[in-house]
C-alpha cells in the first residue's frame, strides 16, 4: 500500500497545480480522491494569491474515470460529493479559470473532469472516451450534455452511444482542445505557459469575463441537470450497471438483461 496521497497540490507562483496521483489504478476516482479534490478546490477559491488552476495527473493515463471496483461493490454514490458532484469537481462553484492538462487517455469521468475545466491542453497521444454505455452506465457527471457543447452533435452522439476513443488531434481540430503538444512531457509546461499568461492579467477582469462566457455556454443548465438526474436514476436502478462493472473487472463480455 502506497503512502502517497491520492491527490496532490503544489504552487507555481500564482498558479495551483492539482495532480491526480493514483497511477497504479490509472487515476480512477475513489471516494478519498473526490474528498481531496473538493478540499483543494475550496482552498484555491479562498486564496486570492492563486489566480489560475491546472488539473493534471501522474502516469500514462490522465484518468480512467470512476473506480469501477467501488461501483461494483455498490459504493458508486460515494464518488460524488454533495456540493461539488463527481470527483469533488464537476459541479463545484469556481470563479477562477481551470486548465485540464491531458497527458494520456481520459476515460468516462476523466472526460467529464476535462469538460468541467475552461481550457484543455493535450498530448497528441491522448484521447477522450465516454465508454459508460459499454459498462451499463451513463455519462451522468454532466458529460452527457457538456460533450454536445464541445463537439458537433453527430460526433457527440457517437461518443456517448458507441463509446470509442476520440483522438486528441481530432478533438483539437474540432475546438475541444486549446493546445495540442507532441508528447506527454510537453503538456504541463504548455498548461503552465497558458496559466501564467492568464495570471498576468487583471484578476477582476479575468473573473468577470469568465463569469459571462460560462453563463453564455451554460444557459439552461438547471433543466439539463434535471434531465440528467432522471436518466441517471433510470440507469442506476436497472440491472445493467452491476453487470457492466462486474464484467469489466472479470474481463468478460457483459450479458445485458434490459
Amino acid at each position: 500500500m502506497s503512502d502517497q496521497p491520492p491527490v496532490k497540490m503544489e504552487r507555481d507562483g500564482a498558479v495551483a497545480i492539482v495532480t491526480l496521483h493514483r497511477p497504479a489504478v490509472r487515476n480512477a476516482i475513489s471516494a478519498a480522491m473526490a474528498e481531496a479534490i473538493e478540499k483543494f478546490v475550496y482552498e484555491i477559491e479562498a486564496d486570492p494569491s492563486i489566480r489560475v488552476a491546472i488539473m493534471a495527473s501522474k502516469g500514462p493515463v490522465f484518468c480512467a474515470g470512476a473506480d469501477l471496483s467501488e461501483i461494483a461493490a455498490g459504493r458508486g454514490m460515494s464518488l460524488a460529493r454533495p456540493d461539488t458532484g463527481f470527483a469533488g469537481f464537476v459541479d463545484a462553484k469556481r470563479t477562477k479559470p481551470w486548465i485540464a492538462a491531458i497527458q494520456g487517455p481520459a476515460h468516462g469521468g476523466g472526460v467529464e473532469i476535462t469538460l468541467s475545466c475552461d481550457m484543455v491542453v493535450a498530448a497528441e497521444t491522448a484521447s477522450f472516451t465516454l465508454p459508460e454505455v459499454r459498462r451499463g452506465l451513463i455519462a451522468g457527471a454532466n458529460g452527457s450534455y457538456r460533450i454536445a457543447r464541445y463537439l458537433p452533435r453527430p460526433l457527440a452522439v457517437e461518443m456517448l452511444i458507441v463509446g470509442y476513443p476520440l483522438p486528441a488531434a481530432r478533438a483539437h481540430a474540432l475546438g475541444m482542445v486549446n493546445s495540442l503538444v507532441p508528447t506527454a512531457d510537453d503538456v504541463l509546461p504548455e498548461a503552465l505557459r497558458l496559466a501564467r499568461l492568464i495570471a498576468a492579467n487583471s484578476p477582476l477582469a479575468v473573473r468577470e469575463s469568465l463569469r459571462v462566457v460560462r453563463a453564455a455556454a451554460d444557459q439552461g443548465e438547471q433543466d439539463l441537470l434535471a434531465l440528467q438526474a432522471d436518466a441517471v436514476h433510470i440507469v442506476l436502478s436497472g440491472p445493467d450497471v452491476k453487470e457492466g462493472s462486474s464484467a469489466f473487472i472479470e474481463k468478460r463480455q457483459p450479458e445485458w438483461r434490459t
